[in-house]
């Protein structure tokens, strides 16, 4: 490799553009690129033979400055979308249309709210912060070719609207259809009109698989972790973040973000699934105008709703425009809809200094009794924990934060927010929320189902607990998880590997038998069927690139999911079982002779391999990919979570692609052993790089499809070993 330029160059080519971007317009652009160039020298970026960054410093801050510089390296785009997106400005790069979405940012935190946030926080945290905008600003400093499409410049109070890492936080749960219609109607009080109802959608289902497993099923003795989030491919990078104040740690990091979300330091791991805990509710508001003021009933009394202004830019053609809004808050929280024809608050969890310092403090303990005390913060609202550590302890906690409620009241459902009894009553405590800390049978396993089968008979009860706490229902990757962990021995990574790749579908164990029970005893102006019912009477169900019967299945289950009646308005597992057991069998027919009838013009052929249809292909580093049937991809032996396919990948047909592509379900998946020294293995989908011209762009991809899990380098002589650059920030190759 050429010698990279030095630092002085750097500085000389671009400082004639940081005058109107430092970050105190009074101070010089030169002093403010000698400080960052100053700093990054405390820094050093190590790249592996897979392109994974590890990051070392003296202090967690300049590890954070380092994080972010390289995240930066590997995929700025995404990063910068994150944050137009959290902090309420995607308009200005997608439209109007984009402007509810914005709206729902300020709805729950203003920028100035923002900004008191970061100057509450504790000097360490803003500290983190400040490293954090300075890594960030210091990549697009020394990178002029790089074109922002909105942000040139980063804040440190930015992190305060991003501060959680789950794939849709708390925020993303309320609807935005709601939000339009309240507040983009421009009608009065009376005569705005309830919010329609949002129609149920089939996209791919969200979630994640966590397995934990104690010493006494392990070959070595030593505990075992598996972290396999499902979310969009490339929504997390791979990363390592070390400093001499005690961080060491590797795993996932949501673009942008400075704390690692799933993943694993040498003594503990933690891996997170979404949850069902409720912990967002909604207050029906009385609310009556007085001389044209809104007010709200809360008991006896009458308070003012709280009314406040705020202008949102967006792109409109080649200029921008503005629109203003009102926007209406009780002590519940902001007004997000109506409901036949009442203001409705939405009252989430929204503590951002305490969300960022519980999750950046979870990657520092060394055992449980830390981690357990950590999770006293209390700030992580959408999600379970599932933990391991080296001292042989593993765990399962069922969400984090979790209101105390009133249980008279049925918060499934938007409860009277003029009765003082239904509002919260502070937080329930750690220890009395569902958790289990090393269950006799020597595993646990959340795959976002009930915490009541977690660890088999040694699992929480459910009349424990109130409902509120666990709604979650079974899900079919709940079964198969704890169908593949009853009764295992002797593991291995390999082996945890390999049951987490089972390729068992439990989901069709009643809808493919019950279409074949429809075609035996109706079947008879069906026989053109026979053959492919014969394909699916001999299916093992379970999925690989070269069976038939998979094609058959996923198609047959998709297309009835789709068209199939539905009339006691089921869900989830409970609506696939009964579409296997309880429809009309002149329906399965018929849907399965569209099925067929549709694989034949799509392909040729009925009996097209799965491996020929399912496929992973990444052309360029978009946000949003692109397919195409005429480019190359590869045959994925693997299915959709909602069939209960533990290792997901989640993929429909794109404009005109005939071929379904994946795009989310199993991205970055890591086994980890805790033993005197850690061990582990990981795969990321496609690869480390958002940039097509990296060797670290799809150079994961085969591997991701073989199972071809890499050793993953945690000690730095392993490091060192595998480095394929040594650089500190701001070092570019020419």
């Amino acid at each position: 490799m050429a010698m990279t330029r030095t630092l002085n160059v750097l500085i000389l080519l671009v400082s004639l553009l940081l005058t109107s971007c430092s970050r105190e317009p009074e101070t010089p652009a030169i002093p403010l690129l000698d400080r960052l160039a100053a700093r990054a020298q405390n820094i050093t970026i190590i790249r592996d033979d897979f392109g994974v960054p590890h990051i070392y410093a003296k202090t967690d801050a300049d590890a954070v400055f380092g994080l972010l510089y390289a995240q930066a390296e590997d995929d700025f785009n995404r990063i910068e979308r994150n944050y137009v997106w959290a902090i309420g400005r995607l308009a200005e790069i997608e439209g109007e249309n984009a402007i509810y979405s914005d709206l729902r940012a300020r709805l729950f935190m203003t920028t100035e709210e923002a900004k008191a946030a970061y100057e509450s926080a504790p000097d360490w945290l803003k500290a983190l912060c400040d490293a954090w905008a300075d890594g960030l600003n210091f990549y697009l400093e020394t990178h002029p070719e790089v074109t922002p499409k909105l942000l040139t410049r980063f804040e440190p109070w930015m992190p305060m609207f991003f501060s959680e890492g789950s794939i849709g936080g708390d925020i993303e749960q309320i609807p935005l259809e709601g939000i339009e219609a309240f507040y983009g109607k421009g009608v009065s009080l009376e005569s705005l009109p309830a919010t329609p109802a949002k129609a149920a959608d089939l996209k791919e289902p969200g979630g994640s698989n966590g397995f934990a497993i104690a010493g006494e099923l392990t070959r070595s003795g030593n505990t075992m972790l598996l972290i396999n989030p499902h979310t969009s491919f490339y929504f997390r990078g791979e990363v390592h973040v070390v400093s001499d104040e005690g961080l060491n740690a590797y795993g996932a990091v949501t673009w942008g973000q400075f704390f690692v979300y799933q993943g694993f330091n040498e003594h503990t791991g933690w891996m997170h699934t979404s949850t069902y805990v409720d912990f967002i509710d909604e207050f029906v508001e009385d609310v009556s105008l007085n001389n044209g003021r809104p007010g709200y009933r809360y008991g006896d009394e009458q308070r003012p709703v709280e009314v406040s202004e705020v202008t949102l830019k967006y792109k409109d053609g080649d200029k921008m425009s503005e629109r203003r809004f009102e926007m209406y808050h009780t002590h519940h929280g902001p007004v997000t809809h109506m409901l036949d024809g009442k203001w409705v608050a939405t009252k989430i969890n929204w503590d951002p200094v305490n969300a960022l310092r519980q999750s950046f403090i979870r990657t520092k303990q060394g055992d449980h009794v830390g981690f357990r005390k950590m999770m006293d913060i209390r700030t992580n609202s959408s999600n379970n924990t599932v933990y391991a550590d080296s001292s042989g302890n593993i765990a399962y906690y069922h969400g984090n934060f979790v209101p105390r409620r009133d249980p008279q009241f049925d918060y499934s459902q938007p409860v009277d927010g003029s009765d003082p009894a239904t509002d919260w009553q502070g937080l329930h405590s750690v220890d009395e929320t569902i958790s289990l800390l090393n269950p006799e049978n020597g595993w646990l396993q959340n795959c976002n189902s009930t915490p009541f089968t977690a660890a088999a008979e040694f699992s929480p009860k459910r009349q424990d607990f109130p409902v509120y706490m666990a709604p979650d229902a079974e899900s079919f990757r709940g079964i198969h998880a704890v169908n593949v962990l009853t009764g295992i021995s002797d593991m291995t990574l390999d082996k945890l590997i390999e049951i987490a790749h089972d390729p068992y579908l439990p989901g069709f164990e009643l809808l493919i038998p019950g279409l074949i029970t429809a075609f035996d005893v109706s079947g008879e102006s069906y026989a053109d069927l026979a053959s492919a019912i014969d394909v699916l009477r001999d299916w093992d169900m379970k999925v690989s690139a070269d069976s038939v019967a998979m094609s058959l299945a996923h198609f047959y289950g998709m297309r009835y999911e789709k068209e199939g009646t539905n009339p006691n308005n089921l869900r989830g597992m409970e609506r696939v079982n009964y579409f296997g057991t309880d429809s009309p069998h002149e329906e399965r027919l018929q849907i399965f002779a569209a099925t067929v009838s549709g694989l034949t013009a799509d392909f040729g052929r009925w009996d097209t391999p799965w491996g020929e249809i399912n496929r992973f292909q990444r052309i360029t580093g978009d946000i949003e990919q692109p397919f195409d049937d005429a480019a190359p991809s590869l045959p994925v032996g693997m299915a959709s979570g909602r069939w209960g396919a533990l290792a997901a990948f989640g993929a429909k047909r794109y404009g005109d692609t005939k071929r379904i592509y994946g795009t989310r379900g199993n991205s970055f998946v890591a086994v980890v052993e805790f033993g005197d020294r850690v061990k582990a293995k990981s795969m990321l989908a496609g690869g480390q790089s958002g940039h097509p011209d990296s060797p670290h762009f799809y150079d994961q991809a085969q591997r991701y499809v073989n199972r071809e899990f890499k050793d993953v380098a945690y000690y730095k002589e392993d490091v060192e070993k595998r480095a394929t650059r040594t650089y500190h920030p701001g070092e570019v190759l020419p």
